[in-house]
């Protein structure tokens, strides 16, 4: 993903940014990957049960290009909401990249409609037709990833390295 994010938008004015506290290690480890990009937190909370989210922004986003980053989107709702707390905070765009998109329910339409200039999932789960029709979700293979861990392996070299 961070080969992706800096081929794609390197030349932005990068913010690296967890859509909740439990993310926070994920969006370091991403940061450091983009030359030490800084990073934001998505602070969330429920005032009461069956109130929605309140969210706050940890970090100044006023002019960034934010990449938010996350394991796995179901509803979309947090990601969405999180794209337009950033917007409403001064961001310049928001992106998404998560490693497992489930995207259930009204999920796309969720995306199609929000603040998000795009989505980027993996091939990880195959995608229905409204996903893989999506005007904002865009696939990154995974294939050349476990191909590379695949020849890693039979080389005796380290896997591990290719996620440092």
């Amino acid at each position: 993903m961070s080969a992706d994010i800096q081929a794609r938008f390197g030349d932005r004015n990068l913010m690296v940014v967890s859509p909740d506290v439990g993310g926070v290690v994920r969006a370091r480890a991403l940061a450091k990957r983009l030359d030490n990009a800084p990073l934001a937190i998505v602070d969330k909370r429920r005032e009461r049960a069956g109130e929605s989210e309140v969210m706050n922004i940890i970090g100044d986003v006023a002019g960034r290009f934010c990449v938010l980053i996350d394991d796995i989107v179901d509803s979309a709702g947090t990601l969405c909401n999180a794209a337009s707390a950033l917007k409403a905070a001064g961001a310049e765009d928001v992106v998404a990249y998560v490693s497992h998109g489930v995207l259930s329910g009204g999920a796309v339409a969720r995306v199609d409609a929000s603040d998000l200039l795009e989505l980027v999932i993996t091939d990880t789960i195959q995608g229905t037709e409204a996903v893989n029709t999506a005007k904002k979700v865009r696939h990154l293979p995974i294939a050349p990833l476990l191909g590379e861990a695949i020849k890693r392996i039979a080389d005796e070299s380290s896997v591990s390295s290719l996620f440092d």
